[in-house]
């Protein structure tokens, strides 16, 4: 069975409402741990890599660097086995 945890833009600040996503740590269809660093993010206040939230199969979302995203929104997915 197969299950995926979304990977979601942080709230960085209390009063960030959006960040900019920076740059991916780890290649689409790589094996990640939990807490291992995925990517970057940046507000206009912190810069800072964002954990996994679970182990597995990370695969892209559509999202690009250099871009504006919500947070909340996914980036990608982690395909979880067990």
């Amino acid at each position: 069975m197969s299950d995926s945890v979304p990977v979601r833009m942080p709230k960085l600040t209390m009063a960030a409402t959006d960040a900019t996503f920076m740059e991916w740590l780890v290649e689409d269809g790589e094996i990640v741990e939990q807490d291992q660093p995925l990517y970057t993010v940046e507000t206009d206040k912190v810069e800072t890599e964002v954990p996994s939230p679970a182990t597995g199969v990370l695969r892209y979302g559509a999202v690009r660097e250099g871009e504006v995203y919500p947070v909340g929104t996914e980036l990608a997915l982690i395909e979880v086995t067990s």
